[in-house]
């Protein structure tokens, strides 16, 4: 019980300090605080593949972008591109790029990186593509990379998060 009311205490006492000392960020700390939602923006664009099921292309929140899981699928056919392995990643980047453009972003933006593979010998492959789309400027975004099931004919299916 005592834990309790000390953290509780002391995330009160934390909100207050950083209120004082960037005075600039208060308002939205009292919002925060109070309770108050930073309304959401859907994006959606005809240059990536429409959404087929009940979730948003991307949802900014604030100045932070976040981009659903893109696959490797035309955004004219809403099919997944023939080819190989590099050619459906290129896809999933394109669709990528697209959707952060419409959100104002680009992938200059990106701080966080998803990749799901239904094949990881093809990590290499991901990687040589990965490098044309995010500049090597010492700071690339954090990216966790995971083997996984995708649907049929997915090689590769990736989401991120943006801030601007």
């Amino acid at each position: 019980m005592r834990r309790r009311r000390f953290l509780k205490r002391a995330t009160a006492t934390a909100i207050g300090a950083a209120a004082i000392t960037e005075s600039s960020k208060a308002p939205a700390r009292a919002a925060q605080r109070s309770g108050a939602k930073t309304p959401k923006q859907k994006i959606l664009t005809d240059r990536a593949p429409r959404p087929i099921g009940p979730y948003s292309q991307a949802v900014v929140a604030g100045n932070t972008i976040y981009v659903a899981g893109q696959v490797p699928a035309d955004p004219a056919t809403r099919k997944v591109v023939e080819g190989d392995f590099e050619r459906q990643a290129v896809q999933v980047f394109d669709n990528i790029k697209a959707i952060l453009a419409a959100a104002g972003a680009s992938f200059e933006d990106v701080v966080k990186v998803n990749v799901y593979l239904a094949d990881l010998g093809n990590f290499a492959k991901m990687n040589e593509v990965y490098r044309r789309y995010f500049a090597e400027d010492g700071i690339y975004p954090v990216r966790t990379t995971v083997g996984a099931e995708l649907l049929p004919g997915y090689s590769i299916e990736v989401d991120c998060i943006a801030v601007k």
